[in-house]
């Protein structure tokens, strides 16, 4: 036998063996996500000027939100997660474009990322996602969001947004329905509260 033979079946054992091994839980044939109620229609322009866009920043959130996992309460310290449901990516930052989205359509002002804050400074809106989960004795979701916005002449004002829907069922998809609509209502209240 020469090396390359040598190599070659030194190397079949081990690519065979990478076919058995699973690093982590097996992922669920699908992955959650927000839907904003209105989109902005695609090519319609939204001039970009100081002083009328607001910049969204990704919200801040307790360790329980800190993955892409629904969380369960069930008492007053008990938490577990919803078995099999999982984001798309973790709730903070679904939420954070949930929120540029329904600013856009419902001010029609242009909602950035931190990173184009330097295109057109404007107002900055900041906050903390404190609950974005269920409830499993009451069936309902809560969406919890305290946000900030610094306007464009330097006012800082801060205000809690609350929102809860019934789920028909302790059930991935029950659940992030009831989510979608609790985070659209809050995203609806802030854009509202900035308004046009």
């Amino acid at each position: 036998m020469n090396v390359r033979t040598l190599s070659l079946a030194a190397l079949l054992p081990a690519l065979a063996l990478a076919g058995c091994v699973s690093f982590g839980p097996k992922p669920p044939p699908e992955l959650l996500r927000l839907a904003p109620v209105q989109t902005m229609p695609a090519g319609q322009q939204m001039p970009l000027t100081a002083g009328r866009s607001v910049t969204v920043l990704v919200p801040t959130a307790p360790a329980e939100l800190a993955n892409n996992r629904i969380p369960v309460r069930s008492g007053t310290s008990q938490l577990a997660y919803l078995k099999g449901a999982q984001w798309a990516d973790v709730p903070a930052r679904l939420f954070r474009d949930l929120l540029a989205e329904t600013i856009r359509t419902r001010t029609g002002r242009p909602a950035l990322d931190v990173r184009d804050y330097h295109l057109a400074p404007g107002m900055r809106l900041s906050g903390r996602l404190h609950a974005f989960g269920v409830d499993a004795g009451s069936k309902q979701v809560e969406v919890v969001y305290d946000a900030t916005i610094q306007r464009e002449d330097g006012h800082l004002e801060t205000r809690r947004f609350e929102a809860h829907a019934p789920a028909a069922s302790i059930a991935e998809v029950p659940v992030a329905q009831a989510l979608n609509v609790a985070a659209n209502d809050v995203a609806a209240q802030v854009a509202d509260w900035i308004g046009k």
